[in-house]
């Protein structure tokens, strides 16, 4: 058995594994357009797999009016070796909080997946049928030589096999794919991450699930995802893998039982260590406002990406695993064998693939989490409220983050008119990656305007007219709206840098309350660009990471006497893109 904080000592066959769960993996990686040769994979022009400009071209549509939805795509339970609550704990708490969809996902491990995986099911099911709330039921991926990703899966008579697959064959830790010791083996393992990705979208083509995104957790707490693995991970299937966290889990580090000076929300207390991107500075390992540096950063990694017009996402959740100053302690696992003889928690976890229900002591106990809702909200614009609903919706961008609360409601559309003629009122209708002419379109959105027209942004803010869970009613003390061109693809894949990308507006909406409409004119557009969105309740900020210039009242990290996350709140929206012909 293979510890969860090492590489395994004896990895499996990816290929026998695959085989012995019935799919042929050379046949799926053809499907997909992947060419497995000695130098490991290549991709075939035109394929799914390929990233092309074709891929990312605006469509032209004409997609139905959206609802809202909060969802939390990071959630563990006891079926995880580091967590601790029963699915019906999460599930409550995320419905408390307003939470309309969740997505449960255990860590990688052999437990799990010959154990937990289908014990888990048969609850989630039992739930599903229960509850007016959708959940899915996914994974967090061990990716090889970097973090951690979140795999979602839509509920189907095929996912808990492709799930179990994937993590036998794929898992990073399982396959002992961690931690390279060479540049050979470094390069060898990216390609292992790519080839999973890819393998994942076969499945979906060929039918096998009904659908599936993936996305990149915590990126920079330990610094060992780099910029060309991330761009490696959104080309190798860029309608699998659909973005990021925009900020960690965990924000409750700093308030928590045992919190001290020094700890940082999201955990984010780390140093580089041998295995990370040596071309990140060491500041970049702690979060600004509560996150992650490659998405607070303007002008920094999130934006070099965005400025290559490809689609690459954020998102926000709890990552619950221990919630803050909560009083439930893990219950004893049976006397008796196999677990007297078991030599730490991690194997007599392993004995079911699952810890004993918690029970609660009546004391607080450690953890650095919220729960599903309680702090960090991930909103998703869906066209039906359900499973394909939700995952279309982050496909396609549609969604926005809030930490605390901050908004009850955020829409932004954006439409081309003649100059002068743009006077902030969208038609109402839009959301994709194109518009028909006259049309408008939403977050994650490609808008087509002609050189020389004005391109009109709206933005609809609602404000929260209640107290959070910290006793806090919010304050929205500002909306930024920032800026870039769409230069193309780079030809530097580890480019940190999108120097033409800048905060353009500031809106102060000190004192507003309710439902306001905010407008900005982009006047005589005469090249492509993105826009994309952030504000904040104004109780921390200054000079951004590359200078007021760039950023002048941005997201800061937090000292040792100031990181109390409900004091400091942000929101952040997907971008819109501006194809200009």
């Amino acid at each position: 058995m293979c510890d969860h904080d090492a590489p395994c000592a004896h990895p499996i066959d990816a290929d026998a594994e695959l085989r012995r769960l019935g799919f042929s993996r050379r046949d799926m990686l053809r499907a997909a357009g992947i060419a497995l040769a000695a130098g490991g994979l290549s991709v075939y022009a035109g394929q799914a797999g390929s990233a092309t400009a074709s891929t990312f071209a605006g469509r032209p549509s004409k997609d139905p009016e959206l609802s809202w939805l909060v969802g939390d795509h990071h959630v563990h339970t006891q079926f995880s070796h580091d967590a601790k609550y029963r699915i019906a704990q999460q599930l409550d708490a995320a419905q408390h909080y307003g939470v309309d969809w969740v997505a449960i996902t255990e860590h990688s491990n052999f437990a799990h997946a010959e154990r937990g995986l289908p014990a888990e099911r048969e609850q989630l099911q039992r739930e599903r049928d229960s509850r007016d709330l959708l959940i899915f039921q996914g994974l967090e991926w061990y990716i090889p030589a970097a973090e951690h990703a979140t795999v979602l899966v839509a509920p189907g008579p095929g996912d808990i096999r492709t799930l179990r697959a994937f993590e036998l064959a794929f898992d990073g830790k399982l396959n002992g794919w961690e931690r390279p010791a060479d540049a050979a083996q470094e390069a060898e393992y990216e390609r292992r991450a790519a080839e999973a990705i890819a393998w994942l979208g076969a499945q979906k083509r060929a039918g096998a699930i009904g659908d599936a995104v993936v996305l990149a957790n915590h990126p920079m707490r330990l610094g060992i995802d780099s910029p060309h693995e991330l761009r490696a991970w959104r080309d190798a299937d860029p309608q699998i893998m659909i973005g990021m966290e925009g900020a960690p889990g965990a924000q409750g580090s700093p308030i928590g039982t045992y919190g001290g000076p020094g700890d940082q929300r999201g955990e984010y207390v780390n140093a580089p260590r041998p295995d990370s991107w040596a071309g990140y500075p060491a500041d970049a390992y702690r979060v600004y406002g509560g996150f992650d540096w490659v998405t607070a950063t303007v002008g920094g990694v999130w934006d070099s990406m965005l400025a290559e017009g490809k689609p690459f996402w954020i998102t926000s959740n709890s990552d619950n695993h221990l919630t803050v100053r909560d009083t439930w302690k893990t219950g004893a696992y049976p006397t008796g064998e196999p677990y007297d003889s078991l030599p730490n928690e991690f194997d007599r976890w392993a004995v079911r693939g699952q810890r004993p229900d918690p029970v609660d002591i009546g004391l607080p106990q450690g953890g650095s989490d919220f729960w599903p809702g309680q702090f960090s909200r991930l909103h998703t614009g869906v066209a039906s409220r359900s499973y394909a609903g939700v995952l279309e919706a982050m496909r396609r961008g549609r969604m926005w983050v809030d930490h605390g609360h901050l908004l009850s409601g955020f829409d932004v559309r954006a439409r081309a008119t003649m100059p002068g003629k743009g006077n902030g009122r969208g038609n109402g209708a839009g959301g994709g990656w194109g518009n028909s002419a006259g049309d408008s379109v939403t977050l994650g959105g490609r808008l087509i305007a002609r050189r020389g027209q004005d391109v009109v942004v709206t933005i609809t803010v609602t404000t929260t007219d209640y107290v959070n869970a910290a006793g806090i009613r919010p304050e929205l003390a500002h909306v930024d709206l920032i800026a870039g061109p769409v230069t193309g693809p780079t030809a530097d894949r580890d480019a940190v840098r999108a120097p033409g990308t800048r905060v353009v507006r500031q809106f102060d909406t000190t004192g507003t309350r309710g439902t306001f409409t905010l407008t900005h004119v982009f006047e005589k557009v005469d090249r492509p660009f993105y826009v994309r969105f952030r504000g904040s309740d104004g109780n921390r900020n200054g000079a951004g990471y590359h200078g007021a210039a760039v950023d002048p009242s941005g997201p800061l990290r937090h000292g040792d006497a100031d990181a109390d996350p409900w004091k400091d709140t942000w929101f952040y929206a997907n971008p819109i893109f501006v194809d200009v012909r």
